[in-house]
């Protein structure tokens, strides 16, 4: 019983060494078709054609891609400006407050003790005549 066992196990053994064989000589063959087909014009220009669609197709994504990039950026731009746009809107309306007239001559007064002068303070300087008409 043990002989038949071994028998038996060898024989496996060959039949699964044939089976590799036949396995990498199949796999020989059809590389080999591949390899010769792919010597052929036709072949050789699909696969160029290929190639260059696969860099179109990443160039689209690439530039996809830095299309959303350049619009948030923009986008971010130009809420900053309106941001800036508010305060400079502000800040003329604060000038205009600041510089009115009345607020400027109240001022004056307070803080520097000025008055307005009366009639009889005012003197008239006459303009001097140019040298040249003399």
């Amino acid at each position: 019983m043990g002989a038949v066992a071994i028998e038996q196990s060898t024989k496996t053994t060959r039949i699964s060494k044939q089976r590799v064989r036949d396995g990498v000589a199949t796999a020989v063959r059809l590389s080999r078709q591949v390899f010769d087909t792919t010597c052929e014009t036709r072949v050789l220009v699909t696969l160029g054609l290929v190639a260059v669609l696969m860099l179109s197709a990443i160039g689209v994504v690439v530039s996809a891609h830095e299309n959303r990039e350049l619009f948030n950026t923009l986008s971010g731009l130009q809420q900053a400006r309106d941001g800036y746009q508010r305060e400079w809107s502000q800040l003329l309306l604060e000038q205009s407050a600041l510089s009115a007239h009345g607020r400027v001559e109240h001022l004056a007064a307070e803080r520097f003790n000025m008055v307005v002068p009366g009639r009889e303070d005012i003197v008239l300087v006459p303009l001097m005549a140019p040298l040249a008409a003399r």
